[in-house]
């Protein structure tokens, strides 16, 4: 799989004092993308985590480009940028459905790691993840 695209409606609760995405909103939005490409794989979050596979953030990143706003349309692109035996980087693309501006991009990089937050090889330890992922 390439991409993956997720539509969200902005709802009240996602917006500040000023109408716009409260800015940590994005990052919710990046799980969201993230938790559904993989669904589209066919294996959800649970199902790998069930597997003995945790795979928590460690670094996040993102860029803001122009506002989104109570009761819009947008589209979180969600792909993977690397796989590696230990590490995973997934990209971002925040789009508004109306016009597709790009509203902000980011990245996350994530490490595999066991049940006692030990690092791990995803090729070793669990084969079929890895191979859902390539």
């Amino acid at each position: 799989m390439q991409e993956h695209k997720h539509q969200l409606r902005v709802t009240y609760q996602d917006t500040d004092k000023m109408g716009v995405v409260y800015y940590a909103n994005y990052y919710r939005w990046f799980e969201i993308g993230r938790t559904e490409y993989l669904r589209a794989l066919g294996m959800s979050y649970k199902e790998v985590e069930e597997k003995g596979i945790l795979i928590p953030v460690v670094e996040s990143h993102c860029s803001y480009h122009s506002p989104a706003r109570y009761d819009e349309i947008v589209t979180v692109v969600t792909e993977v940028r690397e796989l590696k035996r230990s590490t995973i980087i997934f990209d971002y693309q925040v789009l508004r459905d109306e016009d597709q501006e790009l509203l902000a991009t980011g990245h996350t990089i994530h490490v595999f790691v066991n049940d006692e937050f030990e690092t791990v090889s995803l090729k070793k330890e669990s084969p079929a993840v890895w191979e859902l992922l390539n």
